[in-house]
């Protein structure tokens, strides 16, 4: 397996769109493949919610700044089955970048970084993000490497909001887009089920309004964010056959009620062994932007008419993912985003995965994408 590393992007000091400031910000990014003689052979991918920017290889040594959270469940890339030598993504042809969130947890500048004009950790006064912030922030990456035009920008789930943005934000560099089981706006029911999340992690006595990186971190608080969201990733037919194992201990968690079944065992599984690699507080940055999202308003339109009018001026190719299965991103979502580029007459494949696994299919079964993902990238 290809050994990745990654490099960081200085950024110098970043005013957001909401007015907060983060000094002399940077960019965790990796690359994969190589830039042919026009730069045209690019694709940027954004990674979902908890993920990172190694997409495929493997990085053993942490990024820079989370050597605490670089787990060994991080060290292989999270889509190796789609990104790589003769994969759907065929790295041989293409010159692939991921970067980790501005506001995350895996090298770029988050709240858990030190602030250079105070020495201690942003915490509580790093700044609220939305989607538009993260897409600004990887655009000077394009510049860094003389990228005019991205061959295509792919995003499964969250990562398919930006990609959305990038594309509408900025229509002539994108020929391509591939948003994968995403939305176009956050539905009511996702804003209360993120709604929760917050008030788990705002709710946890050691959450001290972020500030708590030099004592003990809102670990409860963080596992039931955790758990809250997962059942919403994994169809409850694999969540059923998953939680057929043993019951694993979790006295910590819990001082009057005791664990006497495989599903809650499971959950309270998954909800710790995510406090081990992930931050707080950039879990609250990255679901607030979920939370708020609407792509008429990141992209600084009047409408969805006005929105796609763009997308369809450039050139670009739709390629849209449904799973049948998920209960994160639903399907009515994804049918709600091509109905508005079908109207803008903008040239759209939309295709409906049929699968048992739920919203994390994208990350399970390659081999449900991969035709369509190669068709469009041969074009």
């Amino acid at each position: 397996m290809s050994v990745t590393t990654s490099s960081l992007l200085p950024l110098g000091d970043l005013t957001l769109r909401e007015g907060g400031l983060i000094p002399s910000a940077h960019l965790a990014y990796a690359t994969w493949g190589s830039l042919n003689d026009e730069n045209s052979n690019a694709i940027l991918i954004f990674h979902a919610l908890s993920g990172t920017h190694i997409v495929s290889g493997q990085q053993v040594d942490p990024p820079p700044g989370c050597a605490e959270r670089w787990t060994e469940e991080l060290h292989e890339g999270w889509w190796q089955e789609m990104v790589g030598p003769g994969k759907a993504i065929d790295t041989d042809r293409f010159f692939v970048i991921c970067a980790n969130y501005l506001g995350g947890c895996y090298g770029s500048s988050g709240p858990a970084s030190i602030n250079p004009e105070t020495g201690q950790a942003f915490g509580s006064t790093f700044p609220h993000l939305n989607a538009a912030d993260l897409v600004e922030a990887q655009i000077p990456l394009l510049d860094h490497f003389g990228i005019r035009q991205l061959y295509a920008v792919i995003g499964p789930s969250v990562g398919g909001l930006l990609a959305i943005t990038l594309a509408t934000r900025y229509p002539a560099r994108v020929a391509r887009v591939v948003p994968i089981a995403t939305g176009f706006k956050t539905t009511v029911l996702n804003r209360l089920i993120l709604f929760e999340q917050i008030l788990s992690i705002e709710n946890d006595k050691h959450f001290k309004g972020g500030d708590y990186y030099e004592s003990e971190p809102p670990r409860i608080g963080l596992a039931l964010a955790r758990m809250i969201s997962h059942k919403t990733f994994v169809h409850l037919d694999t969540f059923e056959r998953r939680a057929r194992e043993k019951l694993v201990e979790e006295e910590e968690m819990l001082s009057w009620f005791q664990v006497r079944d495989t599903f809650q065992s499971y959950m309270l599984h998954q909800g710790k062994k995510f406090t081990e690699r992930f931050d707080a507080n950039t879990y609250l940055r990255i679901i607030d932007m979920w939370s708020r999202y609407n792509a008429v308003i990141q992209g600084d339109a009047d409408s969805p008419a006005d929105l796609f009018k763009r997308s369809k001026e450039a050139g670009q190719k739709f390629l849209v993912f449904s799973i049948d299965s998920d209960f994160c991103f639903y399907p009515e979502e994804q049918a709600e985003l091509v109905r508005h580029l079908e109207s803008a007459e903008v040239d759209t494949m939309h295709i409906t995965v049929h699968s048992v696994k739920g919203h994390d299919s994208f990350l399970l079964e390659p081999e449900l994408y991969t035709p369509h993902i190669r068709e469009l990238l041969a074009d």
